[in-house]
């Protein structure tokens, strides 16, 4: 199944993720503070999917946000969020790996959970280049993606509100893992897991420097809601990273 079929499906319940303690307490934060001031700034929302991102940075000031997701389902729900508390966040459908040409160029790129869906060398180095294309000189690109370096036999995520499994298949960029989220009832979608050398190969490639990982953090919130027992799986075996760079 596509990433565009298996999103569609997912539809609204995506917008559920962030309520998960992962989510809540250590993926958004941590985020965000990566990426950190926007104030003044355009930002292009690639793999946007409902828009959490596209809507948190243009409250945080961002002077236009544009949000891109290959599944008409969820900018559906993008929109629908948007018309219900309009905040000026547009929105769109389009593939990343065929991006239609845009007019201007952006300050910020945000690629949450988008390369891990390119089956191969040829179509991660084609999203890098569009991304690249996207960006002003000296613009930024923000990602964020399973960790390359995840133990799938050692300790899990499943406390922190996700499964995440091999499913045997293997493509060129790394195995395929299917995730699901502990909600109910449960949702599952299957991607890819980028070698860490896939990433760096091809973001160069694409004209990107200055590649750096940054390792997610568990929030102030996380560490007073939940002791450090609970949290003693995420570090043992951080299920996330991140990834900055620019152009």
């Amino acid at each position: 199944m596509s990433a565009q079929q298996q999103y569609d499906e997912i539809g609204e319940a995506y917008e559920g993720f962030k309520a998960l303690p992962l989510e809540q307490y250590v993926v958004v934060p941590s985020f965000l503070g990566l990426v950190g001031d926007v104030r003044g700034k355009a930002v292009l929302d690639l793999a946007s999917g409902t828009g959490f991102y596209s809507r948190e940075f243009r409250r945080r000031g961002a002077s236009e946000v544009l949000g891109i997701d290959i599944s008409g389902e969820m900018v559906a729900v993008a929109q629908q969020l948007e018309d219900r508390d309009p905040l000026g966040v547009r929105y769109e459908v389009g593939d990343v790996a065929d991006l239609r040409p845009i007019a201007r160029r952006f300050d910020v790129a945000l690629a949450v959970q988008l390369l891990n869906y390119a089956e191969d060398i040829a179509t991660t180095e084609r999203m890098c280049r569009a991304l690249h294309r996207s960006l002003k000189p000296g613009g930024e690109l923000f990602l964020l993606n399973q960790s390359p370096d995840f133990r799938f036999d050692g300790p899990t995520p499943e406390r922190y509100g996700f499964r995440s499994e091999l499913t045997g298949a293997e493509v060129e960029t790394g195995p395929q893992v299917r995730t699901t989220a502990l909600l109910d009832p449960p949702v599952s979608f299957v991607a890819n897991l980028p070698r860490r050398e896939v990433y760096e190969t091809c973001l160069r490639a694409a004209g990107f420097s200055e590649l750096t990982w940054v390792p997610l953090t568990v929030s102030e919130a996380g560490r007073r809601e939940f002791d450090a027992e609970f949290w003693a799986d995420f570090h043992a075996n951080p299920p996330l990273e991140m990834l900055r760079c620019r152009v």
